[in-house]
């Protein structure tokens, strides 16, 4: 799963980085308005954190234009203006949820994975398909109970295979969801990912259909 965080403050940015790469997630930052209003419209994000007092460009602002361009990605804000006016105007604004400063971190954290399991149908934070178990709480996978030791880009890309179940996900969209801006991708990086990942997972968990890409096939 691939975060935004656009937040001015470079301490609270650099801590939330830290922590949702911690908690499994590719993590890209923008700290001005600008940057961010132009990689939550051209990158492909399963969730962003969006600060509202930002330079050059309001955080209410971006959220307004990214809506108006029908861009429906996922929108925690986090400000330091707690008053309940700002909350809805963040809201109508087109915000998922709001998060007020000083906060903590397992609470931000708990509320993307909320937001992003929202935005995939998935109500609860434990995922079981066939004989495996997601633990998005505990950014863990397990097999017959047992849990699989993954980096963590396997279990980035076996949570974004099991959050899209039955979805057939081509090279390109893995390659947006599960890598950070700054990664630099060669042409069969994704298939030796997946071919690590059926040796731990089994050998017949994903399924290639060619010229379109990956399937969970559980």
């Amino acid at each position: 799963m691939r975060v935004l965080i656009v937040e001015d403050d470079a301490e609270i940015q650099r801590l939330l980085a830290a922590a949702m790469s911690t908690a499994g997630y590719a993590v890209d930052r923008a700290g001005g308005g600008e940057d961010g209003l132009h990689l939550g419209a051209t990158e492909s994000y399963d969730a962003i954190i969006l600060d509202l007092g930002l330079p050059q460009i309001d955080g209410l602002s971006i959220l307004e234009r990214w809506r108006k361009d029908g861009i429906t990605t996922p929108v925690l804000i986090l400000t330091a203006r707690d008053s309940w006016t700002e909350k809805v105007r963040g809201l109508r604004a087109g915000a998922d949820d709001y998060v007020a400063k000083p906060f903590q971190m397992e609470e931000v954290i708990a509320r993307i994975e909320a937001l992003i399991r929202r935005a995939k149908g998935v109500a609860s934070a434990v995922v079981s398909i066939g004989p495996l178990t997601l633990d998005t709480a505990q950014s863990m996978v397990f097999r017959d109970g047992h849990p699989v030791t993954m980096t963590p880009l396997e279990y980035r890309l076996t949570a974004y295979l099991m959050m899209r179940r039955g979805a057939v996900i081509s090279k390109t969209e893995i390659t947006e969801h599960i890598y950070d801006q700054n990664f630099d991708c060669d042409s069969n990086v994704v298939e030796v990912l997946i071919n690590r990942l059926r040796k731990k997972l089994g050998a017949d968990t994903i399924e290639t259909r060619r010229g379109q890409g990956y399937v969970l096939a559980l």
